[in-house]
Parts: C-alpha cells; sequence; structure tokens
C-alpha cells in the first residue's frame, strides 16, 4: 500500500510514523508531496515528488495522473487551504482506487470559519468562550478580551486586549474580519481525535499545551481525563468529522470551553501517535479491511514531547525539481 502526504513541508515526523506504519503492516511507501523542493519531507519520505500548485485549475487532473502512477491507495491532504478542494473531489479518486482522509465538506467549512463553528457550537450544546460581537459599544466590554481573525491559523493575528483603546487601536490595523471573545485564563489542550471513515471516533488524546511557538505545540504533555475526552468525542460525531482531526479546547478541571477545530493532522500529533493512539497506523488497518473498536483511554498518560528542530544537509544540485 502507497501513502501520499500533500503538502508534506516539515512535517517529517508524519512522514516517518507512516513509513513504520507500512513496515508492520503489509509494506508499501511513503510518498512526500510539495511545490518547495526545499521541503525537508521530501528528503525522508521514501519518495519525495514536488506537486502542482493547488490553485491550479489542473491540479485535481494532474495529482490524480500522479496518484495513478505511484499506485497511491491512500492520500492525507494537510494543508488547511487544500481540504475542501479533495472533499470534493474524493469521489473522483475514490473511481481510481485512491482512498482520501478527509471529513465532509460542509464539515470543513464550520471548522475553517470561526463564526460558522461559534453558531455550531452554540446550536448543539457545546460551550465556548463569550462572543462579544453584536456589542454596539465596545468600551463597556469586560476586559481583557480576546480578538482573533473569522479566518486564520497559525495564532497569526491573535491578541488578548485589556482595554478599549486598545482595542479600537488594533481593530483599526486589522484589515481581516475578527472575532471578539471573552479572554479565558484557563490551561489550553489540544485534542488529536480519530475517526474511521464512517465518523465513529477510535481514539480521543487530550494534550496541554506547554510552550507554543506559531501556533504549534513544541512542548506538550497528554492528560486522560474524561471530561475532555466525552466532550470531543460528542462534537467530533456531532461535525461528522473523518479521520485524524485536531480539536482545541480551554480546560478549568470541570468545564470545557471548546475554541476551534483544524480538521487534519497537527504539528505535534505524533506526541499522541506515541503514547499509544497511533492514527497512521490505524488508517492502514482500515484499508487492509480489519475493524477497529474504539480505545479512548488506551494511552499513556503524563506523557511529554520536547520537540526541537533538526537539519538535513545535502548539496544544492540534490535538491528535486
Amino acid at each position: 500500500m502507497n501513502v501520499l502526504i500533500t503538502s508534506a513541508s516539515r512535517k517529517v515526523g508524519l512522514v516517518k510514523t507512516f513509513k513504520k506504519a507500512l513496515q508492520g503492516n503489509g509494506g508499501g511507501k511513503v510518498f512526500a508531496g510539495d511545490i518547495n523542493p526545499q521541503s525537508p519531507s521530501l528528503y525522508i519520505a521514501d519518495e519525495g515528488l514536488i506537486l502542482p500548485r493547488s490553485d491550479k485549475d489542473s491540479f485535481i487532473d494532474e495529482l490524480m495522473e500522479i496518484c495513478k502512477k505511484y499506485d497511491i491507495a491512500l492520500l492525507i491532504p494537510t494543508r488547511d487551504e487544500e481540504l475542501s478542494l479533495f472533499s470534493k473531489n474524493a469521489d473522483k479518486f475514490s473511481s481510481i482506487g485512491t482512498k482520501i482522509m478527509v471529513s465532509p465538506t460542509e464539515s470543513i467549512e464550520i471548522c475553517q470559519n470561526k463564526d460558522s463553528f461559534i453558531e455550531f457550537c452554540n446550536s448543539h450544546g457545546f460551550d465556548i468562550p463569550k462572543t462579544y460581537n453584536d456589542i454596539e459599544d465596545y468600551s463597556k466590554l469586560e476586559y481583557p478580551v480576546f480578538i482573533k481573525p473569522k479566518i486564520g491559523k497559525s495564532g497569526l493575528n491573535t491578541f488578548k486586549v485589556d482595554s478599549f483603546e486598545e482595542l479600537d487601536f488594533i481593530l483599526k490595523l486589522l484589515d481581516d474580519e475578527v472575532i471578539i471573545q471573552e479572554f479565558v485564563d484557563w490551561k489550553e489542550y489540544t485534542i488529536d481525535l480519530f475517526a474511521n471513515f464512517e465518523g465513529n471516533v477510535i481514539s480521543a488524546v487530550p494534550r496541554e499545551r506547554i510552550n507554543v511557538l506559531g501556533g504549534e505545540s513544541f512542548t506538550t504533555k497528554t492528560f486522560k481525563n474524561e471530561k475532555i475526552i466525552t466532550e470531543s468525542v460528542k462534537l467530533a460525531q456531532s461535525l461528522n468529522l473523518i479521520g485524524h482531526n485536531t480539536l482545541q479546547c480551554f480546560f478549568n478541571g470541570e468545564d470545557v470551553k471548546f475554541i476551534e477545530i483544524n480538521p487534519r493532522f497537527g504539528g505535534a500529533a505524533i506526541t499522541s501517535f506515541a503514547a499509544g493512539a497511533n492514527s497512521p497506523e490505524n488508517l492502514i488497518k482500515l484499508l487492509n479491511g480489519e475493524t477497529l473498536e474504539p480505545s479512548l483511554f488506551d494511552f499513556k498518560d503524563n506523557f511529554i514531547a520536547l520537540r526541537f528542530v533538526e537539519e538535513i544537509f545535502m548539496e544544492e544540485k540534490d535538491l528535486k525539481q
């Protein structure tokens, strides 16, 4: 079985985990694809491929040809901007024998638009930070508040704001539409949640976000908590999420407030793989026809990852063309 990871970039840990999963489950190759020849994952995978840009009109047709050429059984999109595109074309890839790990288009669009996500949570009974966008006079807000773009990622243009004057200044600088919410001073957690292709949740691993750089956890610790896991499963199944998803929430020991969902692999998901909830291996098993039973609490608790940068050295002539 061959696997293609698109927009592979620096996702070296994900590539390595898929390579190991294939070795233990019938064999096959991991292909890492990206538009950038300087992407490290291209040189860690069994084979690295330079892919067409996803904004090209011919992108889907070209990628289908690549999947046929290399006999790709499983395609893993990892970039937010390409998820809806792959979801809308999943049946085309299925017709050539390529399964895509991707959620339904409607689910992706809800997760990627914070207004839609807030509305979904409110209408389905999931707690979120209080939102103030319907307030006409921001000077009357209880500060501090937190602002973030309606569509954004990696923690860009997010701010804790301590006063009306500061809020007014920032709003004048930002071009994007923003969400204004209460500032929640609770611990923040990521949940690596894996569901099968029917949307049944197999595993859910909460991780405390201890040290975060550019929206990605570089120090993180698993946290086996029934409340977070139960609420995460309910939310994922309400959205009919498929495959590996990255949920984020605040938790104060009693209450869970969801922040957002990225319906794809996150950078620090390898922590959950190492702790016992190995989504890449589970995907391979599913495609091999195995049935997986839910194992929501079957992972190591208080399991810490200390992540770091590692280099690959090569001659410039050896870069992918």
